[in-house]
């Protein structure tokens, strides 16, 4: 089973890697930019077949390890 995650930083939380980026998208010309937020995205292959118990590992692995829940959120999306 495959799963699909995206961890992004929390309304409310600065992200100077997105206000750079934004910046640099007006300096190239890109105009009409009113915001960046960057984000991280991972694919993880699991051995597991049962759905709800891949959902669960995922979870846990978000929660310890792949997502600082402090300052992001994580979507989970299960294939």
């Amino acid at each position: 089973m495959k799963a699909k995650i995206k961890v992004t930083l929390k309304n409310g939380v600065l992200d100077p890697q997105g206000k750079a980026i934004e910046g640099a998208l007006g300096s190239l010309g890109f105009g009409g930019v009113n915001g960046v937020r960057q984000g991280k995205f991972f694919e993880i292959d699991l051995a597991e077949t049962d759905k709800a118990k891949a959902e669960a590992a995922i979870k846990q692995m978000c929660e310890k390890l792949i997502a600082n829940t402090v300052i992001e959120n994580y979507e989970i999306e299960l294939g």
